[in-house]
């Protein structure tokens, strides 16, 4: 097809001078989104963007495949208050996941649907907590696709909103008292300098029903303001825990606070850990002991106890001390009055494999291992609050859609708690883990998801995706995904490289790929990308890479510094211009993770990759899908814009492998979204790569 031209695009003469270095910016124009220019520009690709999609042949097929794969539905382990539960459950037929309570008759009721509090689709149900007798239950949804959650409470047995709204309360933890009369919650200030409306958090003590302008504020004054604070109160309501950390980075002040010696209003806090390089997060047991998970002097996890009422470093012992090759992830506590002896379960990953152990609460000493289902991830861990000898875990890989499972400590047997509600018929695959070397030499693990019956060498080379992350300490682990899936049943290749930046490895893996060292991440990526090439998997001219968030920020390096390797980018909801991505919407809780424009080292560092200001003329680059969503409160869309506009610029002259397209949706945000957008986006970024690749739908 003869494309047609980019839309026109003005490029200023922008230059300025930042410690020494001259720096370009000639898109400037279009951070600003609401300008008519910018609105021209943006229709004019939207224009653009269906041309080209009436070219990519067998969409409609993979758009109906992914909705069939996505049909499993899903359901969530049970959260247990007494003798009541709450989980979330989506049917095939259902936009949003719906919560659930059971009551203690064996009762199942809907509690809150997002659909039917708003048929749109366009509100979501970000978080929810149950008070501690199962009573109230405080939720917060962000409506009409934004992603600024609101608070209320909900009397559980009527099904009526009895408090709220409080507004200014996204990523709030909730921690309920006793009674379930109060509960102490994070909320932003009223007044904030302009440019800062989602920084200046505060811890609060609210009382249910009263107004909120009275509630007490109890901590978060004179701490920086981008912090973040969890909150948690133990089960009999004596303890009071307080975390801060500064945005994103990899450590966190505690505090706890006995409540019954000092008052839920002005509790008289004692430090647990304060200006330490380390993680460390606490819960006080039923047995009256302060449980510390923590990377403090141990980069993969450990598990210390100590004294609640002493809790100084020196008095910390070890539970469950550091293994050298997993990763410690996850702990539950089973110590009801039927077990003569308490147990521990925790949950581990071992090079992105999950395996659960079983310990004696008094020593940790191992007394044996839950046998998992397959290799794949475990979801978190649940117990009774009140205590038990029960736990439920999720587990999935990347053919097995989510599935509840239970654990008896009195006999050890392991049995499915809940499925998801639909059948679906998956794809034969087979998955495979590999290790590779990265520039460095450092060794890099990476799975391989491939049609067929396991065979280590490939028949062929195939149109091949592959995938990273590399950011945040988060782990890229086996999953079920729809779409990966729908790709390899048509007879692609996808693989999910578990590069240095993520926490596969635990926090030292973390940190070799953030900050002054985060060009290793890239390294990691592009030695990814040569495996495959190398060892018959694929070609450059078949391999795309596909990368989100962070991840965006990844493959948008890729493309600019290695384009020989790559024929086709799905870019999405990215990181690009990172000289001014603190300037716009969480960006400046993350220079923790990149490192600020505002110091002359770490300008350096950012410059050395920032892909905005790496677009080079005369070069030819990977065909890009950049995929945009105009409500997302995290990563401005304007990183996108502005890299759009320079690739066009430059494929003007010197034609890219294909075309450079943005898509963009409005009323939707960074995270959660309703099921019928999520099929139509993955059907856009899977024919997209299938057309530029040359997979055969």
């Amino acid at each position: 097809m003869v494309r047609p031209p980019y839309p026109k695009a003005r490029r200023l003469d922008l230059v300025e001078e930042l410690f020494g270095h001259r720096i370009a910016d000639p898109y400037r124009w279009l951070e600003e989104l609401s300008s008519d220019e910018t609105q021209q520009w943006l229709a004019a690709q939207d224009e653009l963007l269906a041309a080209e999609r009436a070219a990519w042949r067998g969409r409609e097929r993979l758009r109906d495949r992914i909705a069939e794969l996505l049909a499993a539905g899903m359901v969530s382990s049970p959260a247990w208050r007494r003798e009541r539960q709450f989980f979330m459950r989506r049917t095939a037929e259902q936009d949003h996941a719906v919560l659930y309570t059971v009551d203690p008759d064996g009762t199942e009721r809907a509690l809150l649907d997002p659909i039917q509090i708003d048929p749109s689709g366009l509100t979501t149900l970000d978080a929810w907590q149950p008070s501690k007798e199962g009573d109230l239950l405080a939720y917060q949804m962000s409506e009409g696709g934004t992603e600024q959650s609101v608070l209320r409470v909900l009397d559980v047995a009527t099904g009526q909103v009895v408090d709220g709204p409080i507004d200014r309360c996204r990523y709030s933890p909730i921690a309920w008292l006793p009674g379930g009369k109060a509960f102490y919650y994070v909320r932003r200030i009223e007044q904030v300098p302009e440019g800062e409306e989602q920084y200046h958090k505060r811890v609060w003590l609210h009382r249910v029903g009263t107004d909120p302008r009275e509630d007490v504020l109890v901590f978060g004054e004179g701490q920086d303001p981008r912090s973040y604070y969890g909150v948690s109160v133990s089960m009999d309501g004596r303890w009071l825990l307080i975390s801060a950390s500064t945005g994103t980075a990899p450590r966190n002040d505690l505090w706890i606070a006995d409540l019954s010696a000092s008052t839920p209003e002005q509790p008289e806090l004692r430090v647990v850990q304060q200006g330490v390089d380390a993680q460390t997060s606490g819960h006080v047991g039923r047995d009256g002991r302060l449980y510390l998970f923590t990377d403090r002097d141990a980069r993969r996890n450990r598990l210390c106890v100590a004294d609640p009422a002493n809790p100084a470093y020196e008095t910390w012992q070890d539970l469950i001390p550091q293994d050298d090759e997993a990763v410690l992830d996850d702990f539950a506590i089973l110590d009801g009055p039927e077990l003569a002896r308490p147990v521990l379960l925790a949950g581990w990953t071992r090079h992105t494999i999950s395996e659960l152990s079983v310990h004696d609460l008094a020593t940790g000493e191992r007394l044996g291992q839950v046998e998992l289902p397959g290799l794949g991830s475990l979801g978190g861990i649940s117990e009774r609050p009140e205590g038990g000898h029960e736990a439920w875990f999720g587990y999935t890989d990347n053919t097995t859609p989510t599935t509840v499972y239970r654990y008896d400590a009195r006999t050890g047997e392991v049995s499915v708690w809940a499925r998801p509600p639909g059948s679906v018929d998956t794809p034969r695959v087979h998955t495979r883990q590999v290790t590779y070397t990265s520039k460095d030499g450092t060794p890099v693990r990476m799975l391989i998801i491939a049609p067929g019956d396991g065979s280590e060498v490939p028949a062929r080379p195939r149109p091949t995706v592959l995938y990273g992350y590399g950011g945040f300490g988060l782990p890229l682990t086996p999953a079920y995904s729809a779409s990966i899936l729908a790709w390899v049943e048509a007879g692609g290749v996808y693989a999910i490289a578990n590069i240095r930046g993520g926490g596969e490895e635990g926090e030292d893996w973390h940190r070799a790929g953030m900050l002054a060292n985060k060009q290793n991440t890239f390294d990691d990526f592009h030695a990814a990308a040569e495996y495959l090439i190398a060892h018959g998997w694929t070609t450059p001219a078949q391999l795309g890479i596909s990368g989100g968030s962070n991840g965006g920020l990844l493959v948008g390096a890729a493309l600019t510094q290695r384009p020989d390797l790559f024929r086709a980018v799905v870019c999405s909801a990215p990181l690009l211009d990172m000289v001014r991505y603190e300037k716009f919407g969480l960006g400046a809780t993350w220079n923790v993770e990149y490192g600020t424009a505002e110091d002359p080292e770490q300008l350096g560092w950012l410059l050395g990759y920032s892909p905005y200001h790496h677009v080079r003329e005369g070069v030819t680059y990977p065909a890009v899908l950049f995929t945009v969503f105009d409500s997302d409160t995290r990563v401005d869309p304007l990183h996108a814009r502005k890299m759009c506009a320079a690739l066009q610029h430059v494929a003007a002259d010197t034609p890219a492998k294909g075309p450079i397209l943005l898509r963009r949706e409005s009323d939707v945000g960074h995270g959660a979204r309703a099921i019928s957008r999520s099929v139509e986006l993955s059907a856009d970024t899977a024919a997209f790569l299938a057309h530029e690749l040359g997979l055969e739908l």
